[in-house]
């Protein structure tokens, strides 16, 4: 699988700190990688919403995760920026994680992340904390393969028979 990491953060970008989410999540997802993809852009949607389509489209990346940005600060845009760009919502991915999350802290309720599909790509919202990134990619690593085979057009293995 190839990946795409965008850690969103005006400080990070401005150099004022270092990144520690984009590589949590290159450690969580590093045995079903094969290659990954970089960014780090500023909290501006139109930013956020031009590396996702250049990871999507350009890069063909079969997952995207973003870190940051999904609170309620008033530069927390990435949710905005990911429904501008992604053609169909995937809400049970981020019910998952707000699920399992609200069993560890009663502030997950208070995210905005959303998932969704771009093309063949699947575009997950993470939470900015590297604890919480590593929480939340727990919860989805394991559907990921199906998730990509099923968008890559192979629904031979998806199981069950529809027709009448």
């Amino acid at each position: 699988m190839k990946f795409g990491i965008i850690c969103i953060s005006d400080r990070c970008y401005r150099g004022e700190c270092e990144d520690k989410s984009g590589p949590a999540i290159a450690e969580c997802v590093k045995e079903l990688c094969e290659k990954s993809e970089y960014r780090l852009v500023p909290d501006v949607q139109i930013k956020i919403a031009k590396a996702l389509c250049e990871l999507a489209d350009e890069e063909k990346c079969d997952v995207i995760f973003t870190t940051g940005g999904t609170g309620f600060a008033p530069r927390d845009v990435t949710p905005e920026a990911t429904k501008a760009v992604i053609e169909k919502e995937v809400p049970g991915i981020s019910e998952a994680i707000r699920a399992k999350s609200l069993e560890i802290t009663d502030r997950a309720m208070l995210s905005r992340a959303v998932s969704g599909i771009r093309g063949k790509s699947l575009i997950i919202n993470l939470p900015g904390s590297p604890k919480a990134v590593r929480e939340s990619i727990e919860v989805v690593l394991p559907v990921l393969p199906h998730a990509v085979e099923t968008l890559s057009g192979n629904t031979q293995n998806c199981g069950g028979n529809y027709e009448k």
